[in-house]
């Protein structure tokens, strides 16, 4: 299965567990609201036990229908909208979706509480004061609210990343930890000749096409995005991760096949074929997070400084991708990819050379050598 639609789909199951758990508290609230010194308390046919059923069968449909909804289209077609265009598109969206979980709800319950079939009149009369009556208002008006909060969140998942968001949430980084990484990072080749000749808005646009367009190969090779700095993203994989069936290699070849396949939309759009290199290091780096106003989740090490370092060298040897041999010893050799040994460089502000490599992917017969 693909790493983005694991995403979703761990999205949406928490979306539909919060939501039951939601529907259980609105029902435990109702309940104890009932049987307070201030109201008139519970008609002769309230059932706590209809209630929780309404309530978390409700939350459980809503979860499945309009949380889908939420995972699988808005976020994704509206993804370059506006926040509040995204909620109106939600809150029209959800007025239908609770008008029919009403229905479903009615068409379950009623029977249940009459013992009579849906079309008897008795069940008719049951129906029709179910779905008139405030009930499903005010159950509207909460779960819209709750609604809005969950969009927020997914929201927020998106702008931080999906480790990032939730070890902020979790707190997992309030402490500085050492962690074994591999960094890369990648440029545009001649970005300041794009720019200049396709002008700052259209150019704005093509970086924000490429960095959406190799964002799949990046999740499906077990990479994170953690940052874009101008026409350059940085992606880091846990150590494991990276290392794996050569992933952080593949993610690479998989960016180039992927742009490759959206040419004609570059070329219509832009008049250019975006191409890029890469350097690729690994080591350890204190993981922690920082901020007051904003906060995020930051790296800092040596080996951020050489990874940029060996990027600014593709030039100078032609080389697409260059890797430390640091790196390269700790991966699995295997077809795929052939090296080109560069030597020892010392890179810049560095007192130790580096022994660096040019990696590209094999051809026919060709093999990690």
């Amino acid at each position: 299965m693909k790493r983005g639609l694991q995403l979703k789909l761990k999205q949406l199951l928490a979306i539909i567990i919060a939501w039951m758990v939601i529907g259980f508290i609105i029902a435990v609230y109702d309940h104890l609201i009932l049987h307070t010194k201030t109201s008139l308390g519970p008609t002769a046919d309230y059932s706590f036990a209809i209630s929780v059923m309404r309530n978390v069968g409700g939350g459980l449909i809503g979860a499945l229908i309009g949380g889908s909804l939420l995972v699988f289209y808005i976020n994704v077609r509206y993804r370059d909208k506006p926040y509040g265009y995204t909620i109106l598109i939600v809150s029209v969206t959800f007025v239908c979706i609770i008008a029919l979980i009403t229905l479903i709800m009615a068409a379950i319950i009623v029977p249940f509480q009459t013992g009579r079939p849906l079309y008897d009149p008795a069940s008719k009369e049951a129906f029709y004061n179910f779905v008139t009556d405030s009930y499903p208002v005010k159950n509207g008006m909460v779960w819209s609210f709750i609604v809005v909060m969950t969009q927020l969140l997914l929201q927020m998942n998106s702008k931080y990343g999906p480790d990032t968001f939730w070890n902020i949430i979790k707190g997992k980084y309030n402490t500085p930890k050492t962690e074994e990484r591999i960094f890369m990072f990648l440029d545009l080749n001649s970005s300041t000749t794009i720019a200049e000749r396709l002008g700052d808005e259209a150019y704005h646009a093509l970086l924000r096409d490429f960095f959406a367009d190799i964002t799949d190969p990046i999740l499906e090779n077990h990479g994170n995005i953690y940052q874009y700095v101008g026409d350059e993203v940085v992606v880091v994989w846990k150590f494991e991760d990276g290392k794996e069936n050569l992933q952080c290699l593949r993610c690479f070849s998989e960016m180039k096949k992927y742009i490759a396949q959206k040419k004609d939309r570059y070329i219509q759009r832009y008049g250019v074929v975006p191409s890029f290199k890469a350097g690729i290091h690994c080591g350890r780096v204190v993981a922690g997070e920082i901020g007051v106003i904003k906060r995020d989740i930051t790296y800092s090490g040596d080996v951020l400084n050489t990874t940029s370092r060996i990027l600014g060298l593709c030039a100078k040897f032609r080389e697409e991708v260059i890797v430390t041999s640091e790196l390269l010893s700790e991966l699995d050799s295997g077809n795929g990819f052939v090296i080109r040994n560069l030597g020892a460089i010392r890179l810049k502000g560095k007192e130790q050379e580096v022994l660096l490599v040019g990696v590209r992917e094999a051809g026919a017969g060709e093999s990690w050598s």
